[in-house]
Formats: structure tokens, C-alpha cells, sequence
């Protein structure tokens, strides 16, 4: 006797979203969006080259060849050993793009004189300096203009020293006379036609600005004509005499010899402080970091800035896990009216983007408009809270404490539920109070979780940038410096740094700052790790 068996039907196979998704770049359309991707990769990658190559960069250029060979062959070519390239070169594109070059450049930068004055190469420096150093001689010829085109289109100047006078033609090559009969003038003597030459009018002429500096127009040694403006040419003789196989210049007027310091500047030889401008940027060493160690101008401020940003941060994170431990207490007892409600609450400012926020406690703590003066005025205060230089740092940390708290707050409710009932029960039974459990028991099997995230909160608060420039741009500043402020934290400091600082910016001694900035807090960061490791044996 067969019995039949009953099954049920079994249903068809329905793929996944991510299955879905990865069928669609598959098959010709995969191979399309990867010829896409390798075009655009390849056409950088020329872009790259012709930049190497006028740059002269050849040991760049050979390693740009050969990586986008590489990766075309990885793509193109695949092999069983190149499958695991495929998903490791995206990544180390990125890894190179985006955190070792800033890395290498950065240092390059603090090793260097980059600044304002030092900015050119050499021979653009040597170049300029020989620009700035032409002016009027005593018995300069003032002349009057008109710029125009020759039959190639060149743009050419036709000079009239007097209303009377010869009339010229100002190339590049130097002048040439006009036949009176082939020039004419208006009643101000300025040439208005000139056979052979088409003279630039009307709008034509606000676009010349470029053209006309570049154009000098060379007469007697080393004078030459230049435009002042598009009516007015002036002839300039330079007091500086470049002597290229000495590599040096020398003052015409009095022979002071100006020799190449090996710091990127022209200085005197008599007179070291006394520096040819511009500069160029070289590669110094470590002088960067020798003026910040030796320096009085640098080291004071910087001394000052660290002890201030250290305890800011320090400050920032202490109060704001206090508090968002306290409030995570309160709020997680059972039973608890309103318990959700006021947890929102509490996370608000922390759904509010940062820097609208900032400002608008800047706005709340201004001295004369704001609202918090406003309401302590019904009593009788008034608090000069971004005006005076500690009130600024007690409004800072306030204001940091109000934007960190939220985040201490879902740390230690998270930290909070993952400690067992059974283990505050059991010191309850044991006779512990309140305070005493919280201390020996709930304390340390929280920091567990928790001793992490608050040194990454302080190294986080350690470059909070943010948060001092937007509420008190680093100030208030005293009278003896406008860089190293009364809040200013090190980031600020640094930045001020590279954009004001001295005759102007000074990138490099930023970016030597920027460095030091680095060790500090990883210094502390690795210390905390290290001695935090002791709450992992209460885990």
C-alpha cells in the first residue's frame, strides 16, 4: 500500500534589494560605469602629467605612470591575484588623497619659510625685485600715451614727451620715431592716430591692464618706458643691479651688496635685517620650530594658549559628562512622569546644528543687545560676558557645556542600561548606600564604556575651533597681542597665525604649530588610553 506524501509548493525565488542592485552594474552595464570610471582616471592622469611636466617633476611623473598603469591592468586584465586590487585601490587612492599628502605636505610646509614675501620661487623673486626696484630718476621723461595694435595685433604705445616733441612708437625693442606728418594729435598733445597703427579706444582699453604692466619699453642702460595708467607713461631707471654669476644684487645708488642669505631672502651684507622683498620659499629645517621654542614673540603666547586650551578642554568634558551623567541618572528611574518628554529636552541642543547655535548665544551673551543681559538687568546685574577676558572664558566653556552635554547624556543612559540590576542589588544588600554603590559600583563599570569617548571628546574640544571663533573670534584681545587672544584655544591661535601674523601670513610657522598640536594630543590621548586600562579588569 503507497501512501502519497503531501508537499508543499515551494516558492519562486525572489532576489534581494542588494542582490537587485548588484545584478543592475553587472554585465554591460557594470563594464560601461568601469570604462567611465577608468576615462575619468586616465584623463586626470594626463592633466597630472602635463602639470609634472612643466614643473620639471620627472621622479613624479614616473610614479604617476606607472601607478595608472598599474591600476589600468588591475581593471582591465584581471587576474586571481589582482581580484583583492580591486577593492584595495579605491581605498588607498583615497588613504593617499586624503590623509597622506596633507601629511607630507604639511610637514613640508613647517620646514619651509612659506609666508607673505615668501611665496615665489627664486627666479620669479629675482624678477620681481628688478620690477620693484625701477623708479623716476631725477630727469625722468614723462610722456603723453596712447596704446595701440601694430599689423600683428602686438599692443605698442605711441609716446609724445611734450605737445611739441617727437612722437614714438614703444615696443618691447625699444622706441622708434614717427614722421610728424603720420601722427595725429588732440589739443592736450595725446596722439590720436597713427598711420600703420590701430589705436585701442572706447571699452577696449579698461581690458588692458595685464598687457600694459607686462610691456616695458626699454631705452637708455637699464631705463625703460612704462604705462601709468592709459593716458600717461613714464620712464623708470632701477636702483638695484642683479649680478647673476655672483648671485647678488647691488644698490646703484650707494653699492650696498644685497647676497643671498640662505633663508630665502636678498639681504645685506653689512646689514642682515635689511631684506630685498619679495622673497622665496626654501626649505629651512626646523628654524620653525626653533623660533617657537626660543622666541619670546612666539613662545610666550604659545605657553599661554596651551595652558588655556587645556584646561578648556579638560574643563568642557569633566562638566559636560557630570552633567549628562546626572541627568541620565534622573531621568532613568522608572515610573517617571514625562520621562520621554524630557529626555527630548535634554538632546535638543544637539539636534541643532553647531555653528547656528554658536552664533546665536553670541547674540544671547552680547553685551549691550543681548537677551541674558537684558533679564539680569530687571535685578541689577549686568556681566560683560564677551567683553572681559574672563567672563569670555566662563561664557565659553558654558556654551561648550550646553552643546557637549546631550552627547554625555546618551553615553552614560546607553552605559546605564548595560550594567547589570543584579550587581547594584547585591551591594544594596550588602549594606551600601546610595552614594556608595554609585562610587564603587555604577562609577567604574560606566567609565568602562564611557573613559574612551571622553578622551575622545577631549581631544575633539583640544581643536574645537568652532566653538571659540564663533562666539568670541578668540577675544577679547589685550593691548600687548592681537594674535594670542584672551579665548583663543591653539587651533585659533594657528590659524591666526597663517593668515596675520608679522608683515602678513605666515603658513609655515602655522603648519610647525599644527604638528606640535598633533604630539600634544596624542601624548595625552595615549597616556589616558594607557592608564584607562585599568577599568578593563572591572569589566
Amino acid at each position: 500500500m503507497s501512501t502519497a506524501t503531501a508537499t508543499a509548493p515551494v516558492e519562486p525565488f525572489r532576489p534581494g534589494l542588494v542582490a537587485r542592485a548588484i545584478a543592475v552594474f553587472s554585465g554591460a552595464t557594470g563594464l560601461a560605469i568601469k570604462m567611465a570610471m577608468l576615462a575619468i582616471t586616465n584623463a586626470v592622469a594626463v592633466w597630472a602629467a602635463v602639470v609634472l611636466v612643466d614643473h620639471s617633476r620627472w621622479i613624479g611623473l614616473a610614479v604617476l605612470v606607472l601607478a595608472t598603469a598599474a591600476i589600468d591592468f588591475v581593471y582591465l586584465f584581471p587576474r586571481r591575484w589582482t581580484l583583492p586590487l580591486k577593492f584595495l585601490v579605491p581605498g588607498t587612492v583615497f588613504l593617499l588623497a586624503f590623509q597622506i599628502v596633507p601629511i607630507i605636505y604639511t610637514i613640508q610646509v613647517a620646514l619651509s619659510n612659506y609666508s607673505t614675501g615668501h611665496i615665489l620661487t627664486k627666479p620669479e623673486a629675482i624678477k620681481q625685485i628688478k620690477i620693484n626696484s625701477l623708479e623716476v630718476p631725477p630727469n625722468g621723461k614723462q610722456y603723453e600715451m596712447s596704446p595701440a595694435r601694430d599689423q600683428d595685433g602686438k599692443l605698442v604705445l605711441i609716446l609724445r614727451q611734450d605737445p611739441g616733441g617727437q612722437v614714438y612708437v614703444g615696443t618691447k625693442n625699444g622706441v622708434t620715431p614717427l614722421a610728424k606728418s603720420d601722427v595725429k594729435v588732440d589739443e592736450s598733445g595725446v596722439p590720436t592716430a597713427a598711420k600703420g597703427y590701430k589705436l585701442i579706444t572706447g571699452a577696449e582699453l579698461f581690458t588692458l591692464d595685464t598687457e600694459l604692466q607686462a610691456l616695458k619699453v626699454p631705452t637708455k642702460g637699464d631705463a625703460a618706458i612704462e604705462a601709468q595708467g592709459v593716458r600717461q607713461a613714464v620712464e623708470l631707471q632701477p636702483t638695484l643691479r642683479y649680478d647673476a654669476a655672483k648671485n647678488q644684487f647691488v644698490r646703484i645708488g650707494d653699492g650696498t651688496v644685497f647676497a643671498d642669505n640662505g633663508r630665502g631672502s636678498f639681504a645685506s651684507v653689512s646689514s642682515p635685517k635689511d631684506e630685498l622683498e619679495p622673497g622665496w620659499k626654501t626649505l629651512i629645517g626646523l628654524a620653525n620650530f626653533k623660533k617657537l621654542a626660543t622666541n619670546p614673540l612666539y613662545r610666550d603666547p604659545f605657553l599661554r594658549v596651551f595652558v588655556w586650551t587645556f584646561v578648556y578642554a579638560t574643563l568642557t568634558v569633566f562638566l559636560s559628562f557630570s552633567v549628562g551623567l546626572f541627568l541620565a541618572i534622573a531621568l532613568d528611574k522608572k515610573g517617571l512622569r514625562g520621562q520621554r518628554l524630557y529626555r527630548s529636552v535634554v538632546v535638543i541642543p544637539y539636534a541643532i546644528p553647531g555653528f547656528l547655535a554658536l552664533l546665536v548665544w553670541a547674540g544671547l551673551l552680547n553685551d549691550e543687545f543681548g537677551v541674558v543681559n537684558h533679564i539680569l538687568g530687571h535685578v541689577g546685574i549686568h556681566v560683560p560676558w564677551l567683553f572681559d577676558a574672563n567672563w569670555a572664558r566662563v561664557s565659553v566653556i558654558m556654551v561648550s557645556v550646553w552643546l557637549t552635554t546631550p552627547y554625555f547624556f546618551l553615553v552614560s543612559m546607553g552605559a546605564l542600561q548595560s550594567i547589570p540590576g543584579e550587581l547594584t542589588e547585591a551591594a544594596r544588600v550588602d549594606g551600601g548606600g546610595g552614594w556608595a554603590i554609585f562610587r564603587r559600583v555604577t562609577l567604574p563599570l560606566l567609565l568602562v564604556a564611557v573613559a574612551p569617548l571622553m578622551i575622545a571628546s577631549f581631544a575633539f574640544n583640544f581643536n574645537n575651533f568652532g566653538n571659540i571663533y564663533l562666539l568670541t573670534g578668540g577675544g577679547p584681545c589685550s593691548g600687548t597681542s592681537s594674535i594670542a587672544c584672551s579665548t583663543d584655544i591653539l587651533i585659533t591661535y594657528t590659524y591666526k597665525l597663517a593668515i596675520a601674523s608679522g608683515k602678513g601670513s605666515d603658513y609655515a610657522l602655522a603648519s610647525a604649530v599644527g604638528i606640535v598640536i598633533f604630539f600634544i594630543v596624542a601624548t595625552i590621548s595615549g597616556i589616558a588610553f594607557w592608564r584607562s586600562k585599568s577599568l578593563e579588569n572591572l569589566a
